[in-house]
């Protein structure tokens, strides 16, 4: 790369971001320095006013990385951008060695062992001792594979707590930041995207002892339980969700959520796409894919088509999308709308060109005429065979939610007196935390702060009360000798058969 010195302002951006320390600033002007520039195009993404060009070649000593569709060309003795890659006599060796599981076991940490991952009985109905100044309403033991083991439950309200709920869909819901209502109390957040996913967030402290803070625990306690709630995003998108089903989002209800981004769908399907077409653009608002110039669509022959798309370029074939209510979350409403030109230098007539979607819900076939315009024409068999493995490769578009809470506070006293051996034991998987008989993830750091699939709790397990908080069925599972060092309620424990006479356990 190089720069055009009468364009450079000396913004010092390309400075700031290259990844790998090749651009510098001198007397307000940015000098790449060529030995250790790895062409990844950082430095021509960010600048704002064109000036960085494109070197005619390649060095001869540089070898170019095909780890990813950066393809860096990387010179002798240097690292590609991810630092992962270095050029040693020609050769790329990869700087970090295959680790065995013995090499990061210790990073990893323990699991809590089969004997304890299931509690006796679970907290679904127990009631609750809060605040916590006597034992807790039940502490069971019992023999499993001749080990005492004991479960302590309580019903634990939590007003510090939070639901992180996954909508499976390409179709937009409203800008990151965008306040989510049920009528005018605002409930909520839209957080971000994820992998084919819209995420919201529900409630939260700020929230939960807000003007509205009853209302919030309210539709909180709702959506963990697995009832429908009808939410609008500020800006954005009118939605009813239920976790288990299938979302509804302005009154459309998407079957499928997007098999992957659109680089993916590509990296997928990119045979099946040779065969249909001599050039394919899957649109998608997160990455829009060309075949042409796509990694995967060189790698099965495709050709170079002239064809230039609107979208800014990420990476050779991969382009940023926007957001809309058009094709595949994008504001193209027409596809072919998703093309600025074509290089009829390069392209020729006849050339048949497909654009279609990462849920293979809309696909739309296209010729090349003489005059560089476009004739729409029926998917031909081949096409409609890409688009159907497409749609048949998507998984069903649902509602999931995790109910994130921390159980680190005073519940802990019922449990045991010393209450830090109990926040130890759980973190260092001595006992095992659980929502109503559902695993959970504990966040590292202090305290007890948990997550867990509210899909994994039985409907009906979670209350609200005016404090304002959620009710939350907690259990507590250990062996009874690390029960007994934490200093357990143990005159207050009682046999499984005392508590369940009729039940067989395992």
């Amino acid at each position: 790369m190089k720069i055009d010195e009468e364009k450079c302002t000396g913004c010092g951006l390309c400075a700031r971001d290259c990844p790998v320390g090749a651009v510098s600033m001198r007397r307000k002007k940015a000098v790449i320095r060529a030995d250790r520039c790895t062409w990844c195009r950082a430095c021509q993404r960010v600048c704002p006013e064109g000036a960085v060009l494109e070197a005619e070649s390649m060095p001869p000593q540089a070898v170019q990385c095909q780890a990813c569709p950066v393809n860096c060309r990387i010179n002798p003795g240097f690292k590609g951008a991810c630092q992962r890659y270095e050029n040693r006599g020609g050769d790329l060796v990869r700087i970090t060695p295959l680790h065995t599981f013995s090499l990061v076991e210790e990073t990893v940490g323990n699991q809590p062992p089969e004997l304890i991952r299931r509690p006796i009985i679970t907290g679904i109905g127990a009631g609750t001792t809060y605040p916590d100044c006597k034992p807790a309403p039940y502490i069971v033991h019992h023999k499993r594979q001749d080990v005492d083991v004991v479960t302590v439950v309580t019903e634990a309200p939590l007003s510090y707590s939070t639901l992180m709920i996954k909508i499976d869909t390409d179709l937009p819901v409203g800008e990151e930041g965008a306040t989510v209502q049920v009528g005018k109390a605002r409930v909520g957040t839209v957080m971000a995207e994820q992998y084919g996913s819209k995420m919201l967030t529900m409630g939260g402290v700020n929230l939960l002892t807000g003007r509205d803070g009853l209302f919030v625990a309210r539709v909180m306690t709702r959506m963990a339980n697995g009832e429908p709630v009808r939410l609008k995003v500020k800006g954005g998108a009118r939605l009813e969700i239920q976790v288990g089903q299938p979302p509804l989002i302005d009154g459309k209800r998407p079957e499928k959520m997007r098999v992957g981004c659109g680089s993916a769908t590509m990296g997928l399907f990119a045979p099946l796409f040779k065969e249909a077409a001599d050039e394919v653009i899957v649109l998608d608002s997160h990455i829009t894919s060309l075949m042409s110039l796509h990694e995967a669509g060189r790698s099965v022959g495709a050709r170079p088509t002239g064809v230039k798309l609107r979208f800014p370029m990420s990476t050779p074939g991969r382009y940023f999308g926007d957001k809309g209510k058009g094709w595949g979350g994008t504001s193209i409403e027409n596809p072919s709308e998703a093309i600025e030109s074509i290089d009829m230098a390069i392209a020729r007539p006849g050339m048949r060109i497909m654009i279609t979607e990462t849920t293979g819900r809309k696909a739309a076939f296209f010729v090349l005429q003489p005059d560089g315009s476009l004739k729409e024409r029926p998917l031909p068999a081949e096409a409609k065979k890409a688009v159907e493995a497409i749609a048949q490769t998507c998984e069903p578009s649902l509602v999931s939610a995790l109910f994130m809470g921390g159980t680190g506070g005073s519940a802990r006293a019922g449990v045991v007196k010393y209450p830090l051996k109990l926040t130890r034991a759980v973190h260092h998987a001595k006992a095992c935390l659980t929502v109503g008989g559902a695993p959970t993830f504990i966040m590292p750091g202090g305290g007890i702060n948990f997550m867990v699939d509210v899909g994994r709790v039985k409907k009906g397990a979670f209350y609200w009360t005016p404090t304002p908080a959620l009710i939350c069925p907690v259990e507590y599972t250990m062996t009874l000798e690390d029960y007994k060092e934490m200093g357990g309620h143990v005159e207050a424990m009682r046999p499984f058969s005392a508590v369940v006479p009729h039940e067989v356990l395992d």
